[in-house]
C-alpha cells in the first residue's frame, strides 16, 4: 500500500507543479494588462492573481513569495491588495 501512496502523492506533485504554472501564466498577464496603470479594477484582477498564485506556491510547500514576486515584478500597489475582497 505504501508504493501506491508514493505513486498518488507523485501525480499529485505533478498537478500542482502545472497549477503553478498556469498561476503563473495568469499573474503575467494580470500584470501585462495592469501595466503602469493605477486603475482599481486591474489592481485588484493583479491582486487576485497573485493571491492564486500564492495559494499554489503553498500547496507545494514553497512559502517566501518575495523571490517569485521580484522576479515577475509584482508592484506593491498589488501585493497590499492581496486578500482583499471586493464586495
Amino acid at each position: 500500500m505504501g508504493d501506491g501512496l508514493t505513486v498518488i502523492e507523485k501525480e499529485l506533485e505533478g498537478e500542482r507543479a502545472s497549477s503553478l504554472g498556469d498561476a503563473g501564466k495568469r499573474l503575467e498577464t494580470a500584470l501585462a494588462a495592469l501595466g503602469e496603470s493605477n486603475d482599481a479594477d486591474l489592481v485588484h484582477d493583479a491582486a487576485m492573481a497573485a493571491w492564486s498564485y500564492m495559494i499554489v506556491r503553498e500547496s507545494l510547500r514553497m512559502f517566501d513569495h518575495k523571490q517569485a514576486f521580484k522576479i515577475y515584478g509584482v508592484p506593491d500597489r498589488v501585493i497590499a491588495k492581496v486578500g482583499v475582497i471586493r464586495r
